[in-house]
């Protein structure tokens, strides 16, 4: 049975007050994750699923298994957002670590989210009357957004006629309480933010750790994006002047955090969540930016130690640190320099572990996406303030995202272009491989020791075939190694003092000679070799990756392989990729690393000496051997002679392919596809997208914090538009498509699945479930079961 992985990085946009939205996709995320968790336990389920969506999204994976073979998991593992969509990213981050539950979490955006909650007290009008001189701004500002309502009434908005004049009063109030607030600072506040994530946090840890929505060892990466009012000095290397610096104003604030044990554990502790979440939804104008000081005085109030406190605050600003500024610094919202984290995300993707075939996405969560033709339509002169605005705050945040993707199409087809030559050698290095081994003494009764020597035979080989072009293989080989090491051992030291460790490195192997190989008829050197042998993790691992690719793709009944005894053998090469993969990381390295690693500018060969005995990848080496001799002595002939033809093989390919390819060589085949998640891609249910659905764009986008009847909306359209494209997106994952009726039946069931798990918590409009209900069996048909 072929088993396979959706994997899911999730990058979320500003929206303001359309979070609202945005949690309601999350939360079908996690749903989904609780659910493929449930199915791949392997003492029955991890995770305890709850009858409603979560059973139809058992039965979409179970389907999948049964009608093409193939065993779906799916994970969500990477995550970035800005502003309203940093926040969701932080606490799905939280759930999926922890095992946590994400109701507490609605019921605090429904009730909570609020302009007469988040309203500092002191900015509140003091009475009925208060700038009762203010009234025309408000009459104004209520005729504007009617003006700008998609059918042109204030009132259509918020729901139907019998609901018209009760909902439309409560907007009006608020708004009119908003207005009349004091002018010329926040009207919303910052420690009452704080606070109230605070609370949702505890919430969450009310409801239990269960067991963490990620496979053991698993990484999670978390990053939102800050900016820095007034910035900080960042140094820029030239020619001359040797060293300039500049002010930098863009922060990111990052997490990483491995699945562990049963019981999930915190992805940090409370006051840096806190301090991510208020940093990156720090609205200029509505909120006052985040300062250190506001998140030591939630922790005074909550009588609790930040037992951390330096150590985040040295890593997630450390140029503030370096100068002592970190009292001064005064964090805005991240989405006004960068509103799109594609790129966090995108760093991310290094060195994730694989334990079976992966189908990689972006998830690109946008709720209102600009729309280019309405501008277009309308080319009225730009006025003095709207320019202005525009300049400050549109522009930038509705910045496309061209850039990124631009970057990923080119990745995708650099991975096209290297399996294109992969296979194009495949041919050649199979009959040299058949030639090297046609007539060896036993090739069909491996043990261990046979396995290495038939491994240094075949590099050996490769070697000596390639001549003088193995000079350039082996310098690109090590700039590698030397890169990942330094990058792991600067993931030790602190953010104040992790400079010029590549320096160092280079200088140590300098003195062995060690930074430009000789090379002879055999290869490398006796000295390059043994250092290869103890830190070369990478070519390890691009060796099982293309075996694994070869399972995958190119053996199959054709070629006289059974399909089950396939599988058999590409779970054992995955199995020992993550082996080796979970040495890469720092966690890898086994605790007390960070003390070794400070010696790394006085005594560099130490450290590597400390890392080489950490990871003892001779061990290694001899514990996948182990697992490889036991597999093939249970496979049939055919397959185990392209087992070891393809494994033997390798140092063919890598010799070929790492340096045209930098130093990727084969380390990922497949490209990376990018899926949107908006109103205006999720059409099954109502046409029209962003503006015949939610609510909250009212105000830009503020709408939703002046009713919960549009909280309540737009927070359950979140989570009908992201199950139907999370359904999309599972199903995309097939070589051959689901029926698609059978698709349009998982839809619809799980849409009638959402409406009736949110009908008794959604009661401010209580024609919102009823009607949608409707809309859904006249687009589907049936009953309602």
């Amino acid at each position: 049975m072929r088993q396979k992985e959706l994997r899911l990085a999730l990058v979320s946009t500003g929206g303001i007050s359309l979070a609202v939205y945005m949690h309601g996709v999350t939360k079908e995320l996690w749903h989904l994750s609780r659910a493929s968790c449930a199915i791949h336990g392997k003492h029955g389920p991890r995770v305890a699923t709850k009858p409603g969506i979560e059973d139809v999204w058992m039965r979409l994976l179970r389907t999948i298994h049964a009608e093409r073979g193939v065993r779906l998991r799916v994970l969500v593992d990477i995550l970035s957002g800005a502003s309203a969509g940093g926040i969701n990213a932080v606490f799905l981050a939280q759930a999926l670590t922890t095992g946590q539950s994400l109701e507490p979490l609605t019921r605090l955006w429904l009730a909570r989210a609020d302009s007469d909650v988040l309203l500092d007290p002191d900015a509140r009008p003091w009475g009925r009357f208060a700038k009762f001189w203010a009234q025309p701004l408000v009459w104004a500002v209520l005729r504007w957004s009617a003006l700008r309502a998609p059918d042109g009434e204030l009132s259509r908005q918020v729901g139907g006629p019998a609901r018209e004049n009760k909902l439309s009063g409560e907007v009006r109030r608020k708004v009119s309480r908003l207005i009349r607030a004091r002018w010329f600072a926040p009207p919303f506040s910052g420690i009452g933010f704080s606070r109230l994530l605070a609370e949702a946090l505890d919430a969450m840890a009310h409801s239990g750790n269960a067991a963490p929505l990620l496979p053991p060892g698993h990484p999670i990466d978390l990053m939102v994006t800050a900016t820095d009012f007034a910035g900080h000095p960042a140094p820029l290397r030239l020619n001359s002047p040797p060293l300039v610096e500049e002010n930098e104003h863009r922060l990111g604030i990052g997490f990483r955090a491995e699945a562990r044990g049963h019981t999930g554990e915190a992805l940090a502790p409370l006051p840096e969540l806190v301090f991510a979440a208020r940093a990156t939804a720090s609205f200029p104008g509505a909120f006052p930016p985040l300062t250190v000081a506001e998140i030591d005085r939630l922790v005074a109030e909550r009588g609790e130690a930040w037992p951390g406190r330096s150590t985040f605050l040295q890593r997630v600003m450390p140029n503030r640190w370096r100068r002592g500024t970190l009292d001064q610094a005064a964090l805005v919202d991240g989405a006004v320099l960068v509103n799109r984290p594609f790129a966090p995300a995108m760093a991310a993707l290094a060195s994730r572990p694989s334990r079976r075939e992966v189908d990689r996405r972006f998830v690109y969560l946008d709720p209102a996406p600009h729309a280019p033709a309405e501008a277009a339509r309308n080319p009225a002169p730009v006025g003095f303030l709207s320019a202005i605005f525009g300049a400050l705050s549109t522009i930038p945040r509705e910045q496309p995202i061209r850039d990124n993707l631009d970057a990923l199409e080119r990745q995708s087809r650099e991975r096209l272009r290297l399996r294109a030559i992969v296979d194009s050698l495949q041919g050649e290095i199979e009959e040299t491989v058949a030639r090297l081994f046609g007539h060896t003494l036993f090739f069909d009764w491996p043990n261990a020791k046979r396995l290495i020597g038939w491994r240094a035979r075949a590099q050996q080989a490769a070697a000596e075939q390639a001549g003088y072009a193995f000079h350039g293989y082996a310098q690109v080989k090590l700039a590698g190694i030397v890169a990942d090491l330094a990058e792991v051992i600067t993931q030790a030291l602190p953010a104040d003092d992790n400079q010029g460790v590549e320096d160092a490195l280079w200088r140590h192997l300098g003195q062995h000679g060690l930074d430009n190989l000789s090379v002879r008829g055999a290869g490398a050197t006796a000295p390059a070799i043994a250092f290869f042998r103890a830190h070369d993790l990478s070519f390890r691992i691009r060796r099982l990756k293309l075996l694994a690719r070869r399972l995958t793709t190119d053996w199959d009944e054709a070629a006289g392989i059974d399909p089950a005894a396939r599988e058999a053998a590409r779970d054992v090469v995955y199995r020992a990729q993550a082996l080796y993969q979970a040495r890469a990381s720092l966690s890898g390295l086994g605790p007390g690393f960070a003390a070794s690693a400070a010696v790394v500018r006085e005594d560099p060969g130490a450290v590597l000496a400390a890392i080489a005995a950490r990871r003892d990848l001779a061990r290694l080496d001899d514990e996948v051997d182990g697992l490889f001799v036991h597999a093939l002595g249970v496979m049939d002939k055919a397959l185990r002679r392209r087992f070891l033809h393809a494994y033997l093989g390798f140092p063919f390919y890598d010799v070929a392919t790492l340096p045209l390819f930098q130093g990727d060589g084969l380390g990922e085949f497949d490209p990376v596809k990018v899926d949107r998640i908006s109103p205006e891609d999720a059409l099954a249910i109502r046409p029209g997208g962003t503006r015949a659905c939610l609510k909250g764009i009212a105000f830009t986008h503020f709408g939703a914090f002046f009713s919960r009847a549009w909280r309540e909306n737009d927070y359950l359209w979140g989570r009908l538009n992201g199950a139907e494209r999370l359904i999309d997106m599972v199903c995309s994952t097939l070589d051959r498509p689901l029926d698609p009726v059978l698709v349009d039946g998982f839809k619809r069931d799980a849409f009638l699945a959402i409406l009736a798990e949110e009908e008794p918590r959604l009661k401010a409009d209580r024609n919102l479930v009823p009607g949608i209900r409707a809309e859904v069996m006249e687009r589907f048909g049936g009953n309602i079961s």
